[in-house]
């Protein structure tokens, strides 16, 4: 069977739009204006008028009040700085992958020498490193042997770091999940 390309789902923006001008059809509102000075509950159209005079938008803040409250500003500028304040927050947001390291049954020598090495880079570039090994066949009647050399690995890492997951085995794999301190 062929398989077939899947576009991945946009992701959804992290803007809330809000009504503004007159797409808010309640009848009377709680008015806040430019200043962040609260003038109470009004009509919605004198709240319009206003906010037309002073030449910005009236944007409905919190529609599950009661009354809604909307207040006075110019909406382009406030949708601009939430998505800077957005974009700067993810750029600063540190991400901590889990990668994964799988060894053999029979792993030994140079092999696992460069395991290590690359479990304890992984480690020192603050990552979550997942450890497992997978049996097939007759391997699975010596889960204990598996665990032991899973055991050995981590051992021969050092110290410096935790273990998140214990050793456990799920059927024919054995993992565990460790991280640095």
């Amino acid at each position: 069977m062929q398989r077939r390309y899947r576009k991945p789902k946009p992701q959804k923006d992290s803007f809330k739009d809000f009504r503004t001008n007159e797409c808010i059809r309640i009848p009377q509102i709680f008015l806040i204006d430019e200043h962040d000075n609260q003038l109470g509950v009004m009509a919605t159209i004198d709240a319009l008028k206003k906010a037309q005079a002073a030449e910005l938008d009236l944007v409905e803040v919190n529609p599950k009040a009661n009354p809604p409250v909307a207040k006075i500003m110019n909406y382009g500028q406030y949708k601009y700085e939430t998505e800077k304040k957005n974009r700067r927050a993810k750029a600063h947001q540190k991400t901590i992958e889990l990668k994964a390291i799988r060894l053999s049954f029979r792993i030994k020598g140079k092999d696992l020498e460069t395991k290590q090495k690359q479990a304890q880079k992984f480690l020192a570039d603050g990552h979550k490193v997942k450890i497992d090994i997978i049996l097939k066949g007759r391997e699975r009647a010596h889960k204990s042997l598996a665990m032991d050399n899973v055991k050995k690995f981590i051992e021969s890492l050092g110290k410096n770091f935790k273990i998140i997951q214990p050793i456990a085995s799920l059927g024919g794999q054995i993992t565990t999940t460790i991280t640095k301190n």
